[in-house]
């Protein structure tokens, strides 16, 4: 991040400017021992610091092992979720890194390129608040902080490759 966004960042948070500045928490069932993530097949129980999961309006549900696979699936259903719909999904919750409680994904805040590594190597790590994303970031040598409609299918390709520009 650079430094003239981290003064704005700041601004806006003094100001209280920022929209959604603390993501909700949500509640969602842990994966059974059997779930396995459909981008990657990884048993999901087996990560409980890393679930995301989805859940669509009919109850469905689809957990990963990590935010990066949930996004991978989430900006490619057709291919990770054939017969889903974007417009069908009711929740989308990610573990916060921090308190390893299930948090809202659209308000959450990420870090990428830190020295934290998830069950599929570089991750996006999900954190409550912007302060708590700066926190990270010092104490983990993160190189950047995202939202989630900054996510990209680019950019996770490019973290699958340890690349975090």
């Amino acid at each position: 991040m650079t430094l003239i966004r981290k003064y704005a960042v700041a601004l806006c948070l003094s100001f209280g400017l920022v929209a959604g500045a603390v993501s909700e928490p949500v509640d969602l069932p842990a994966p059974k021992d059997d779930d396995t993530c459909p981008v990657c097949g990884m048993f999901v129980a087996k990560y409980p610091a890393w679930v995301a999961t989805v859940r669509y309006k009919d109850g469905h549900l689809h957990h990963f092992d990590g935010a990066k696979d949930l996004f991978k699936y989430l900006l490619d259903l057709p291919r990770w979720a054939p017969g889903h719909q974007r417009e069908n999904i009711q929740t989308i919750g990610v573990t916060e890194y921090y308190t390893l409680t299930r948090i809202d994904a659209q308000q959450a805040w990420y870090v990428i390129g830190s020295d934290v590594l998830g069950p599929m190597g570089h991750e996006l790590i999900p954190l409550e608040t912007p302060e708590d994303a700066e926190e990270f970031m010092q104490d983990h040598q993160g190189v950047r902080i995202l939202r989630a409609d900054e996510v990209s299918l680019d950019l996770l390709e490019k973290l699958d490759r340890g690349e975090f520009e």
